[in-house]
Order: structure tokens, then sequence, then C-alpha cells
């Protein structure tokens, strides 16, 4: 699946409508740029290649402060949204040994009701242990890496993200049973974006060409 369209749609989703400073400034705030490609040239190409596919709508506003063209946000569509909560449910039930699949899910999973945050994240239990099967047919995690000789130590890694992810998940469908959390259709939810012109602690400094528009 795509990271980059799942964080550049949800960003654009909590803001209502965003320029690509503001979503490149929030995928920052949320350490993006650093377990994930939300770099500035990707963000601004996943911007402006979803606006053509009608997932997100471009608007022109005002020029920029800097007396450059005008600048352009964007908004999500329907048919946006439709992909950005089929994104979502993908980053939460795949067990991927790339940590950002991941960590984008869990970033928006208040977006989705509890229940079917659970429901989802039991389906990732059973996905790590399906994938654990799969391994352990080739590799005995009880006779040691030594068996397949310093290969066995790549399936010995295998085993061991696999056994930790479960643990980790099996901690967080626990927290989430005991209340953690507001998610849809349950109050207020935890404000993850930066405001208008709030300073961000994480920013990189580096600047893009697209920064001022």
């Amino acid at each position: 699946m795509s990271v980059i369209r799942l964080l550049v749609l949800g960003a654009v989703r909590q803001h209502g409508r965003a320029h690509g400073y503001q979503v490149r400034n929030d995928l920052e705030y949320w350490g993006a740029h650093e377990w994930s490609n939300a770099k500035p040239g990707s963000i601004y190409h996943a911007l402006k290649q979803m606006a053509k596919q009608g997932l997100l709508r471009a608007h022109e506003t005002a020029p920029s402060t800097v007396g450059g063209p005008p600048r352009t946000e964007y908004e999500i569509t329907g048919k946006g949204t439709e992909e950005y909560f089929t994104l979502l449910r993908e980053s939460l039930t795949a067990f991927d040994q790339k940590p950002d699949v991941l960590s984008a899910g869990l970033g928006f999973m208040v977006d989705l009701g509890r229940d079917e945050v659970l429901a989802l994240l039991e389906e990732r239990v059973r996905a790590i242990r399906k994938w654990r099967r799969g391994v352990t047919e080739y590799y005995t995690p009880e006779e040691g890496p030594g068996q397949l000789g310093h290969i066995g130590e790549i399936m010995n890694l295998w085993v061991h993200s696999a056994d930790t992810g479960e643990e980790w998940t099996r901690g967080l469908i626990e927290r989430i049973r005991g209340g953690a959390y507001t998610f849809a259709g349950e109050g207020e939810p935890f404000v993850g974006v930066l405001g208008e012109g709030e300073e961000n602690p994480y920013a990189t400094g580096e600047r893009h060409p697209e920064d001022d528009r």
C-alpha cells in the first residue's frame, strides 16, 4: 500500500483544507520524515497526483506572502475519503516488516470506531501468526539459528519480529478495550495537527521550491 497517500489524505482531511506546506509541517510534526518516505518532494507530488485522480480538490487562493503565484489549497473529495479509509483499514490489518505502514495507521486510527479498530487489530494478530507459521515450516526456533548456518539468523529475526509484533499488538488491544483514546463517535478527538502559524518544534529547516505556494 502507499503510505504517502494515506499520510497526505489524512493530513488534508484533518484540516478540512490545507496547502502543501501545512501538510508537510504536520507530517514532520509526527516524525513521518524519519520513519516513512514523506519527504517534501514526495508530499507535493502526491498532492498534485491525487488532485488529478479526483481524490483531492485543488483551490487557488490569494498570492503567497512572498509575492509568488497563488497558493494552492487542497480538500479531500468523496472519492478521496473512500480511498483514505480503505488505506487506513489496510494499514491496521497488514503484517508488514516495514514500520511505516503501521505507524501511519496508528496516527489515524481514531477516525474509525473503537470496535472496528479492535477487530482490525485482531485480524492483524491472526496475520502475524499465519506469517510466523510459514517461517517455521523451514526453521525451528527451539533448535536455534545454527541449524541453517548464518542464514538462520534471518529467520531468527523474522520469528522474533513476529513474536514482539504480536505482543505489542495485544497490548494495544487491551489498552483500547480499557478505554484509551477517543475514537469516532465518542466525542472530541485528540487534535494532532498544527494550527495556522503554529511553530513546529520538529521542522527540518530544509526548504522546498513549493513551500511558499
